[in-house]
């Protein structure tokens, strides 16, 4: 899998250079404490035909790395948050003109980070998949009604999950439910627990590749 280090990020890509003009662009975010490598091991359950970017959160935690500070489980710093969305939103700047379209992928608090870019600029983005997690709620990022109008997501999770806290989990579904806007997919995959299941990721390429809803 070819590897970028472009400081300040840090980026597995699924085909080679030459070969990600005009593909759709799916941008993969781990979870808290992995890296974009071990997250590259989903690859072969995504969608063949769309360059995938592994992308390696830059604050260093746990043997792995971090997308933010987190005052809690799910709740994060919002300065921090604020850090890592504009990181992310100039990196897209350099490469989402070669793709027809850029989408977010995004597990735990790679969820919560994929969720702080669709609230900060969600006109980027075609869709998301976010998976067992919660959006960055009170990160000073615009939550109001509508705000993901014309953007389709896909949130898979098992509603036994014992990491994420209840009441963020709660607070996203409604939101996601009820004032998002959003073209919603939602998924429960009992006895899935904290983590990316092969129901799930069938689910959501079928979501990606637009033949599953």
């Amino acid at each position: 899998m070819p590897h970028t280090d472009h400081s300040p990020l840090v980026v597995s890509w699924s085909r080679a250079e030459a070969d990600r003009e005009g593909t759709p662009l799916l941008v993969a975010l781990h979870g808290r404490g992995s890296d974009e490598r071990t997250f590259a091991e989903i690859a072969p359950y995504l969608p063949e035909d769309t360059t995938i970017a592994f992308v390696r959160a830059p604050i260093a935690e746990g043997g792995g790395y971090a997308w933010f500070a987190n005052r809690g489980i799910g709740r994060p710093v919002a300065a921090s948050l604020a850090a890592g969305t504009a990181l992310l939103l100039d990196w897209l700047s350099t490469v989402a003109a070669r793709h027809r379209s850029v989408s977010l992928l995004g597990f735990s608090g790679g969820m919560a980070m994929a969720g702080g870019l669709l609230l900060a600029e969600p006109a980027r983005f075609a869709s998301a998949v976010l998976l067992s997690g919660t959006l960055p709620w009170d990160a000073g990022l615009p939550e109001e009604p509508g705000r993901f109008d014309g953007v389709r997501v896909f949130w898979g999770r098992d509603d036994a999950d014992t990491v994420i806290p209840a009441d963020l989990v709660t607070r996203t579904g409604q939101w996601l439910r009820e004032k998002s806007g959003a073209e919603l997919t939602e998924r429960v995959y009992p006895a899935l627990g904290h983590a990316v299941g092969a129901a799930e990721l069938h689910d959501a390429r079928a979501f990606l590749t637009g033949t599953g809803h």
